[in-house]
């Protein structure tokens, strides 16, 4: 079984944190990100989620109490999209410049985010022009303090 580092948590619930409406992102009496959506899409089991889940928390990046639902605070959540920044802005790389199959821009982006230093990702988003949509049509997030 493979082990997901923190970056691959954060892309994956931010992922889910986009699924959310609006008002049960941060509401803590609203629906949240749930563990079991986590493990289901990083194919993990849930005391792997669980797991990280206190390390995160101990790391300040999401407040969850136990069997409730996972909401990022304001840290973990600039975190997120930065991960989620990255990851997508690699995927416009891999399908308009080098003209890789959509069914690959994920997985290929997923093994360079973890290599691309953010000065790179910071040149390479100049040199996209700063693109706002995903390859598969999602938004890329941009926090003006990059």
């Amino acid at each position: 079984m493979r082990q997901a580092s923190t970056e691959d948590y954060l892309r994956t619930m931010y992922r889910l944190y986009e699924e959310i409406e609006p008002y049960d992102r941060t509401n803590e009496a609203g629906k949240g990100i749930r563990s079991v959506d986590i493990a289901k899409e990083l194919k993990i089991s849930k005391p792997s989620v669980s797991k990280m889940v206190k390390k995160l928390i101990l790391k300040k990046y999401i407040k969850a109490k136990p069997y409730s639902n996972i909401y990022f605070t304001n840290k973990g959540l600039k975190e997120a999209r930065r991960v989620m920044h990255n990851h997508r802005v690699i995927e416009v790389f891999l399908r308009d410049m080098l003209n890789c199959d959509l069914n690959k821009v994920h997985e290929e982006a997923h093994k360079l985010e973890h290599t691309f230093s953010e000065h790179t990702i910071r040149k390479l988003d100049k040199f996209l022009n700063n693109p706002k949509i995903s390859p598969t049509g999602k938004e890329i997030p941009h926090d003006n303090k990059r």
